[in-house]
């Protein structure tokens, strides 16, 4: 049949299950997906005046993004080029300079060292040749992505149509209002394999497939990212009406956008079992859209309940020993078959890879 990576969607087969397991294979997806990729870290509005900053990690990489004096949005591994003491414990507003909780090196909003206490007796140390390195950052309708590989690839070629296709929408107005965060006990890879697909909606999620128009449930590729959009239905008071569209960006942020309101998560590998799926609920500050608020906090949260039983169930099941990669859906599962191609894309660069 060909290698798996290089099947079309219409003879596509499942990743095999050793890609779910192991220690082994997290560490590749730590250091060869996560590590190269744009991983949402913000909103805007977290990062709205100078001295704003948030504190986050990127697979082994700890994240320090951080509003500059001159305006400009920058983000430095949060690591002090000195003995490698963190520059900020948590996120916060308002801060004048960065300082390392090590040792005192204090640093400009921009980077650059401003202090070095009781540096006076180290021969040719000057203050003015430390310099944190920058990681890429972009900011783009609202959000803030970082990547903190040496040469990233072009945010503009990962959200490449997304701004088109669902203006006038721009997540940079609305505000966040919830956040919740699940403890999934499955792969990381499993999360995302669910997200992709809806073929699973009418068995696992009755209600949300009610508040869909699934006949015309539909599934697009890009580069970087896949699409599934349908309509929402006329007695879905949760979501009112309008259209519903599921972004799903590699590696791992989703974006579920509903009329005037913006879900976004972010999946995080905790072990080769385990994920935390961190929810943030964005709305516009409109009556009518706010007055659907908690019927969709509650209506999410157990479409999620639903989701994390039934990625635990996968998850067992891949590490039984009883199953062999089975055939996609082409009709139902091109999200799927899009993921796994990226990942199977970025785990060729090393060998040693499972096969």
């Amino acid at each position: 049949m060909g290698r798996a990576d290089s099947l079309p969607l219409e003879r596509a087969v499942a990743m095999p299950p050793g890609f779910y397991l192991g220690a082994d294979m997290l560490a590749q997806d730590r250091a060869l997906v996560f590590a190269r990729s744009w991983q949402l870290v913000a909103h805007r509005d977290e990062l709205r005046d100078a001295g704003d900053h948030v504190v986050t990690q990127i697979a082994d990489v700890p994240v320090l993004v951080v509003r500059g004096d001159d305006g400009v949005l920058r983000a430095f591994p949060n690591v002090c080029r000195h003995r490698a003491g963190p520059l900020a414990l948590e996120s916060g507003r308002g801060a004048r300079a960065l300082h390392c909780r090590y040792h005192g090196w204090t640093y400009g909003l921009d980077g650059r060292l401003r202090r070095a206490p009781e540096m006076q007796d180290a021969v040719g140390f000057e203050v003015k040749d430390v310099c944190l390195p920058l990681l890429a950052v972009a900011e783009w309708l609202g959000l803030v992505f970082v990547n903190p590989d040496r040469e990233p690839a072009p945010f503009e070629t990962v959200v490449a149509g997304i701004a088109t296709r669902i203006a006038p929408t721009d997540f940079g107005g609305m505000q966040l209002v919830h956040r919740q965060d699940y403890e999934v006990q499955c792969n990381w890879k499993v999360y995302v394999d669910n997200y992709v697909e809806g073929y699973h909606l009418p068995h696992v999620h009755r209600a949300l497939t009610g508040a869909l128009d699934y006949r015309n449930y539909n599934v697009e590729v890009a580069d970087w990212y896949s699409l599934q959009h349908s309509p929402v239905a006329d007695d879905a008071t949760a979501y009112g009406a309008g259209q519903a569209w599921y972004y799903f960006i590699f590696p791992s942020t989703m974006l579920n956008i509903m009329p005037g309101r913006l879900q976004a998560n972010r999946v995080l590998p905790l072990a080769p079992d385990r994920c935390r799926v961190e929810f943030h609920y964005y709305y516009l500050p409109d009556p009518g859209v706010r007055a659907r608020m908690a019927a969709d906090l509650q209506f999410t949260h157990q479409v999620q309940l639903e989701d994390g039983a039934i990625c635990g169930s996968v998850q067992r099941a891949l590490a039984s020993g009883f199953y062999e990669p089975g055939r996609l859906s082409p009709r139902h599962e091109a999200g799927v078959w899009h993921f796994q191609r990226l990942l199977r894309a970025a785990y060729a660069r090393p060998a040693g890879v499972p096969k």
